[in-house]
């Protein structure tokens, strides 16, 4: 057996969801650039889920299914309330509520394609809804409701803030949900088709994918690099912190990416986005800090910004909270793990690789009184 570390450069699967190949990004062939221009996130999950855009009447019923389904529990709340929410990142409260959503489905358990159809317009439509719930509960807030009149990108942030919000707001939402929304097989996608290919359950998929997430080297990155912005503090300092970050051989969180060799695709849409949004709340100094790290990342270790690294600009000039840079990843994901776990369904195969043993061999047993 020929040992790869981290699975590189291995073809797992096939799909039809999307694909990187010459730093090209697509969703089921049509190119991140003209999707991050003109496509709404409701015409994206209907492009992942069914193979083509969906024309008006078809968008219009998406919509109104994610409308109608998009109200959670009271006994979610009520056990969101239970958290120490002090304590508790918001990805584990994630992960525990769209667990706990799974008790609440009569289809859960029910593995007809219909069936997990709707149970993917359950979980696409509560997930902001969760996520806006926990930001609120949190700080000591009660939880808003889902409006019928807003597109998905304004009912969240108006859940988070019970104001209806602003069209650049919307729209820097909607963009970066677009953006998130599939990337072949990244390591929760992966997640998600491993937990699946059992025939687990859909919820089971989407939990497995969101433990996976949270972590820093995959959707955790965003939030890591306000961290670090928030450390440096002005454009002054940028030079200094790369400089000894690059010494010390540290990481620079937004940088580079296992499947990108010329940049990644994604990073110059939020780039503008970003420009755009920390122009308006009068602090371009985070958008200038994080031009001058890339110049000089770039410059000196030819890395690129990947997607996360301008991401995490803009949310934060919408006022949101840094710990929900990744659960916002989530929200939109989920389009992308649902895709997959459908298709996964679709020609499944228990997916069970083999691990090249190298520890010790022919040892004798050593009765219990002479260890």
């Amino acid at each position: 057996m020929t040992v790869t570390r981290g699975l590189e450069g291995i073809v797992a699967t096939q799909s039809k969801v999307s694909s990187i190949i010459d730093d090209q990004l697509t969703y089921v062939g049509y190119n991140i650039d003209d999707l991050a221009e003109n496509a709404s996130f409701e015409e994206v999950i209907y492009l992942l889920w069914q193979g083509k855009l969906p024309n008006q009447a078809e968008l219009a019923e998406l919509k109104q299914q994610l409308i109608e389904n998009a109200s959670i529990p009271q006994q979610i709340i009520d056990h969101i309330k239970s958290y120490p929410n002090d304590k508790v990142h918001p990805m584990t409260a994630l992960r525990t509520a769209i667990s706990m959503l799974g008790l609440f489905d009569e289809e859960a358990d029910v593995m007809e394609k219909e069936a997990n159809y709707r149970k993917a317009i359950r979980l696409q439509a509560k997930i902001p809804t969760v996520v806006a719930a926990f930001s609120r509960i949190r700080k000591g807030q009660d939880p808003i409701a889902p409006r019928q009149d807003l597109n998905f990108a304004a009912n969240f942030l108006y859940m988070l803030s019970g104001k209806e919000p602003e069209a650049i707001a919307v729209e820097a939402i909607d963009k970066a949900l677009v953006l998130h929304a599939d990337h072949e097989l990244n390591a929760s996608t992966f997640t998600a088709r491993v937990c699946v290919a059992t025939l687990s359950d859909v919820y089971s998929g989407i939990t497995a994918a969101i433990g996976a997430l949270k972590g820093p080297l995959h959707g955790g990155a965003n939030e890591a690099v306000m961290k670090m912005l928030t450390e440096i503090g002005s454009v002054e300092k940028v030079d200094e912190y790369v400089e000894n970050a690059l010494a010390n051989k540290q990481k620079i969180m937004g940088f580079g990416h296992r499947v990108y060799r010329q940049g990644d695709p994604r990073a110059k849409h939020l780039k503008k986005m970003s420009k755009q949004l920390t122009t308006i709340t009068g602090e371009s100094m985070w958008y200038e800090m994080s031009e001058k790290i890339e110049a000089l990342v770039t410059s000196k270790k030819d890395l690129p910004p990947n997607v996360d690294f301008y991401s995490a600009s803009v949310y934060h000039s919408l006022g949101i909270d840094h710990d929900l840079f990744t659960p916002i990843f989530a929200i939109s994901r989920t389009s992308g793990w649902l895709a997959h776990i459908l298709e996964q369904y679709e020609n499944n195969r228990l997916i069970r690789p083999r691990a090249e043993y190298n520890g010790p061999s022919l040892q004798e047993w050593v009765p219990l009184e002479r260890r």
